[in-house]
This record gives structure tokens, C-alpha cells and sequence, in this order.
């Protein structure tokens, strides 16, 4: 492994109180139906799913020095279904409850009950799309299209 591959999954450790915090949350593994290779590591996949939701790289992406992306992802899929991150969420909210105080009572929904920005004048029955169309590039290698109105029909470029 190179120095940066250990830098990275140094970098990315999920620290001792997190991991003491979530390895409860976590599903027994499952009995393996045959052998191979040892189950990876519970704290190394949980790094490694961390590192993806942090970053915003893709799974094939992943540095090896964290884990297989197959393995890291099939992991993933098995939390997701046991329903661990959820946990992980609600654990969370009711420990920052516990130390800062979340105001239960009062809840805010964002939204927006307005008509689009360009969405023009309602119960519009005629669409300016030909109008657009004329001013837009054509490729060199099609014909020239005109509006239907100006022209009555598609015709062959001068």
C-alpha cells in the first residue's frame, strides 16, 4: 500500500466515540452460506460508506486502501435494507437533543405554491415553439427547418 493510500484511510477513520456510538446499530452478520475470504471488517465498510457520502465520489472510485467498491457497496445495500442509517439518524437527533435541545412543538416545511418563473400566462392555448425554433443552429449536416406558419411546410435550404 503506498503512503497515500494509508493517508487516505487514516484520514477518513470514523473516530473511537463515533464507532462506539453506531457498532450497536449495527445488524449481527449474517451465517456465510460458504467459504472464502473473511467478511470485511463492520468499522472498515462503515469508513469507507462515510468516505462516499462525504466526498460525492462514485463507489468505483473508492481508494482500494478503504475496501473492495463492490464489497463497500453490497455492504451499503445490506444496511440500507436492515434499515442501520435510519437508526443512525434518529440516535443522532436524540443525542443533540439531549445536549443542545431541539424544539420539538415547532416545524417548518419548505415549499412553494407559486406557478413557474417562464411558465407564461395561464390557460395559454398557443405554444411559441416555432418561434424558437428559427432562431436555433442547425446542424450542417440536416436540412434547414423554417416554421410551419412562414413557410407552409419543411423545404430544402437556397
Amino acid at each position: 500500500m503506498t503512503d497515500q493510500c494509508v493517508d487516505v484511510a487514516l484520514e477518513y477513520q470514523i473516530p473511537d466515540a463515533l464507532w462506539e456510538r453506531a457498532r450497536p446499530l449495527l445488524p449481527a452478520a449474517k451465517p456465510k452460506k460458504k467459504s472464502g475470504r473473511p467478511r470485511m471488517d463492520d468499522r472498515q465498510a462503515l469508513t469507507a460508506i462515510f468516505y462516499v457520502m462525504r466526498t460525492g465520489c462514485q463507489w468505483k472510485a473508492l481508494p482500494r486502501s478503504l475496501g473492495a467498491p463492490s464489497t463497500v457497496h453490497d455492504r451499503f445495500q445490506e444496511w440500507r435494507e436492515a434499515g442501520v442509517f435510519e437508526r443512525m439518524w434518529q440516535a443522532g437527533l436524540l443525542a443533540y437533543d439531549e445536549q443542545i435541545g431541539i424544539e420539538w412543538e415547532w416545524q417548518a416545511m419548505d415549499g412553494a405554491m407559486t406557478k413557474a418563473p417562464l411558465g407564461g400566462k395561464r390557460n395559454r392555448s398557443q405554444s411559441h415553439r416555432s418561434r424558437q425554433v428559427r432562431h436555433e443552429a442547425q446542424p450542417p449536416d440536416r436540412r434547414q427547418r423554417h416554421s410551419l406558419e412562414r413557410s407552409g411546410g419543411w423545404r430544402e435550404p437556397h
